[in-house]
């Protein structure tokens, strides 16, 4: 019994979960008991537990893990303004007399919502409440509705920026790192925020492809289940639709431009795109359009100039032209700054703040509190041989590399079911990564397909995510038997893209190569 101690941690975190205890607690719970009852049995050394203090101060100062607040505040921000509403209303209207036009739409905006506010929850609200009641108005399938919107909204966790592939990268930077340590390497590389990013934009755009094609062949084959829809407003003209899609592009590009060109760290980016949301919300609320086109102006060419032509006031022999250059510059700052605080009073004064404030401080409290409380379970589980024990499991696999890795997404694929990406990306990921990493697997490729493997984890039963937010925002003819149903066959072109990733590795390695 004593040698399968790390097995027994492992099954009573999951029975833990399983029965409903918050996740942070049970992690940590978990990791006490067993580090206490590995000290009674011998087996495990009480010392170990000094490195706790240094892990846990390792992850408040982790550079990289302060993006998640920004983006994920950026994401609320733009969530609350309605933003997705006018997408949904454009989109609908452009592709509504298409068979499957609706179902089209519905991904589009999902991408586009994903690229620009990586909110899974806030996604898949908006749209199960939005254009939900109107595919079913429509005639649509309840169950390919269903399966349409949660799958839209999982894209979120893929298409950068998410807080999927911050922390995924973040996590997979330590395990190259110790996969070079190991092989006795001590000049070592790492894997930042933009590569990851850079290889899952097109993988992302790959998975977008493979649901409208899905959509299509199932309009042909089954025309009933998604009829066309009328639209007795009409076709929006370029002016609307570039006035729904011009802003949030804007913004994507912004943020993921300056992280990819490599202008802006991603927490710089992150922002850069939390800015920039208020400024959208602001102007969505009301505020002068004309403040706020001046305010982002004002940003851009403060960024861009400052760039070029930097000023250091401090020094000794600053001249004339150099105060007169940063005076110019504090103009620009105090413009964009009158257009944030405005932009803020307008979101104050409509409810929008306070609400939006503390959603991303519930959220990010969530994420660094599970973050925290792995590291102590990996800590203890680490103590009681569990790495060894992995080590071993993936090594001894028939197929070498190949089957290890096979296995590996096995495990994360099952475990889906019942834990949260965070949960899997923190606790799991850590054992596994090095060994894969070491066996000769491309980080960044690895980093994707993995990724791609927890983007699924929203979508399957019984604890998919997706799944539970879309119950709380559907019609209530809408029975959970129905979105159970709905997302069976894109768990499956989850699979394939999983699949083609696997086939076609450039997919997810050119454009870092190129960027990088």
């Amino acid at each position: 019994m004593l040698e399968y101690f790390d097995l027994l941690m492992f099954a009573a975190l999951m029975a833990a979960i399983l029965l409903g205890f918050p996740v942070s607690f049970a992690i940590a719970g978990t990791a006490i008991l067993f580090a206490y009852l590995g000290w009674s049995a011998g087996i495990m050394k009480p010392g170990l537990l000094g490195a706790l203090g240094q892990r846990v101060f390792g992850v408040m100062t982790n550079e990289v893990l302060i993006a998640i607040p920004l983006f994920v505040s950026m994401g609320v921000i733009l969530e609350r303004s309605r933003i997705a509403e006018d997408l949904l209303d454009t989109m609908g209207r452009l592709f509504g007399q298409l068979r499957g036009g609706l179902g089209i739409s519905v991904i589009l905006v999902g991408a586009l919502l994903a690229a620009s506010t990586g909110i899974v929850g806030a996604t898949v609200i908006a749209m199960g409440m939005i254009a939900l009641p109107t595919m079913l108005r429509t005639g649509y399938d309840p169950r390919l509705a269903s399966g349409l919107v949660c799958t839209a909204g999982t894209l979120g966790q893929i298409i950068p920026p998410s807080t999927l592939l911050i922390i995924l990268s973040d996590v997979m930077s330590s395990a190259y790192q110790q996969a070079q340590y190991e092989q006795g390497k001590f000049s070592v590389e790492t894997i930042s925020v933009g590569q990851i990013f850079a290889g899952a934009l097109v993988p992302g755009l790959a998975l977008v492809t493979i649901y409208i094609v899905y959509v299509l062949l199932r309009g042909v084959l089954r025309p009933q289940d998604m009829p066309p829809a009328p639209t007795p407003e009409g076709r929006p003209g370029p002016a609307e639709i570039a006035g729904a899609v011009v802003p949030p592009v804007v913004l994507i590009v912004a943020v993921l431009g300056a992280i990819l060109g490599g202008i802006a760290t991603p927490t710089e980016a992150a922002s850069v795109g939390a800015v920039g949301a208020i400024l959208m919300a602001g102007a969505r609320q009301g505020v002068d359009r004309r403040l706020v086109l001046c305010g982002a102006a004002a940003f851009l060419f403060l960024a861009v100039a400052a760039g070029l032509a930097p000023v250091r006031l401090q020094r000794s022999d600053a001249g004339a032209a150099d105060w007169a250059l940063g005076a110019v510059y504090g103009a620009l700052a105090l413009l964009g700054l009158w257009a944030v605080l405005v932009s803020l009073w307008r979101l104050f004064r409509r409810d929008l703040l306070v609400g939006a404030m503390t959603t991303t401080m519930t959220v990010t409290a969530m994420i660094f509190a599970t973050i925290l409380m792995a590291s102590v379970f990996s800590l203890v589980f680490v103590g009681l041989g569990g790495e060894d024990r992995v080590a071993q499991i993936l090594q001894s696999m028939p197929g070498g590399a190949t089957g290890a890795l096979v296995f590996a997404m096995v495990l994360i694929f099952v475990l889906g079911f019942f834990l949260d990406f965070v949960e899997i990306t923190v606790i799991l990921l850590p054992l596994v990564a090095p060994v894969l990493i070491l066996m000769g697997h491309d980080p960044v490729w690895l980093a994707i397909l993995i990724a791609i493997n927890l983007q699924t984890s929203f979508l399957t039963p019984p604890f998919g995510f997706s799944l539970f937010y879309l119950r709380g925002a559907a019609p209530p003819e809408i029975t959970t038997g129905q979105i159970y149903a709905g997302v069976m066959p894109f768990i499956l072109l989850q699979i394939v893209g999983i699949t083609t990733i696997w086939a076609v590795p450039a997919l997810a390695t050119w454009l870092p190569s190129v960027v990088f």
